[in-house]
C-alpha cells in the first residue's frame, strides 16, 4: 500500500488519522492541523498511509521538536502508530525506515524517541523501538526514557532530556497539574472539558498547563508533552482515559493507594 507525505498545502485537504470521526474532538482536530501546519516550515513530516485508517508516523529535528529533549543534530520521532486490522502487516518498520533514510538525508546523527521504560499511553512502544536498535540514552525521574538510533560514526555526543525535567520541576502543591499541547487532536477536549469537569465534581484542585509554544514545550517538566497528569508533584498517568470518570477513578484510588502505602513504610 503507498503512504503519502502530508505538507502545508495538503494538510487541510487530508485526513490526520486521529479522531477522524469524533464530533467531541472536532475542535482538537482542527487545532492539530493548525499546530501542524506550522511545523512543516522546520522541517517536520507526516506521513500516512493512503487510506482511512490509522497508519503514520510524525517526525523531525529535534532541535525543533515539542519535548524537553537535547539532542542537537537528531531527528525526534514524535508519533507512531499502526492500529486495528493494520497491525502485524510491516507498516511499523517501513514507516520508521521512513524517518530513518530523511535522517540520513539530512546528514542526521541520528534518531530519538520518548518511551516508557514499561508502555505507556501516548508515548512510543519502547520495547518495540529497542528491537529495531534503539538504545537507552537518558531515564527521567518518572522512568520515561529517551532512546536513540545512531546513524553517523561522527563522534556525537549522546542526546538527554532538558534539565527541567531531571530537576523534577512540576508543581509539589497538593491537587492535580495536567499537562498537555495540541500535538494530539484528542487532548483539547478530554483535558478542558472531561478533566477538568470531573475534577470540580470530585471537589479536587485542579491546574492546567497548556503547552501552546515551543519554548513551553521545550522547558517542561513531564517528557510526555501530549498529556501527563500529575498528583502533589509525581507522575500519575500519560493516559487520557483519565479524563474519563471510570479511568479516573480507577487510575487515581490506585495512585492514592500506592501513596498511603508509602506513607505508612
Amino acid at each position: 500500500m503507498a503512504y503519502i507525505a502530508l505538507n502545508e498545502h495538503t494538510v487541510c485537504d487530508e485526513h490526520i488519522c486521529c479522531a477522524i470521526s469524533d464530533k467531541k474532538c472536532a475542535q482538537g482536530y482542527e487545532l492539530k492541523k493548525e499546530w501542524l501546519q506550522q511545523q512543516f516550515s522546520s522541517g517536520y513530516q507526516f506521513i500516512r498511509l493512503n487510506e482511512r485508517a490509522k497508519v503514520f508516523i510524525e517526525f523531525g529535528p529535534a532541535e525543533a521538536a515539542w519535548a524537553p529533549v537535547v539532542a542537537p543534530g537528531y531527528f525526534l520521532i514524535n508519533c507512531m502508530w499502526a492500529s486495528g486490522k493494520y497491525k502485524g502487516q510491516g507498516h511499523g518498520k517501513a514507516l520508521l525506515m521512513k524517518a530513518v533514510e530523511a535522517a540520513k538525508q539530512a546528514d542526521a546523527n541520528g534518531l530519538v524517541t520518548v518511551a516508557g521504560a514499561k508502555k505507556l499511553p501516548f508515548l512510543s512502544d519502547g520495547a518495540w523501538f529497542k528491537r529495531q536498535g534503539f538504545e537507552i540514552c537518558d531515564v527521567s525521574p518518572d522512568g520515561i526514557e529517551l532512546l536513540q538510533l545512531r546513524l553517523s560514526d561522527k563522534n556525537t555526543v549522546d542526546a538527554g532530556f532538558a534539565k527541567t525535567v531531571q530537576q523534577v520541576t512540576a508543581p509539589r502543591d497538593e491537587g492535580l497539574v495536567a499537562y498537555y499541547s495540541n500535538r494530539c487532536p484528542f487532548t483539547d477536549y478530554h483535558v478542558t472539558q472531561g478533566l477538568k469537569s470531573i475534577a470540580q465534581q470530585r471537589g479536587l484542585p485542579l491546574k492546567i498547563v497548556h503547552l501552546d509554544s515551543l519554548e513551553k514545550a521545550q522547558s517542561a517538566p513531564t517528557p510526555a508533552t501530549i498529556f501527563s497528569l500529575y498528583w502533589s508533584g509525581k507522575l500519575v498517568t500519560t493516559d487520557l482515559s483519565v479524563c474519563m470518570e471510570k479511568g479516573f477513578d480507577r487510575i487515581m484510588q490506585k495512585t492514592l493507594h500506592n501513596e498511603a502505602v508509602l506513607g505508612h513504610a
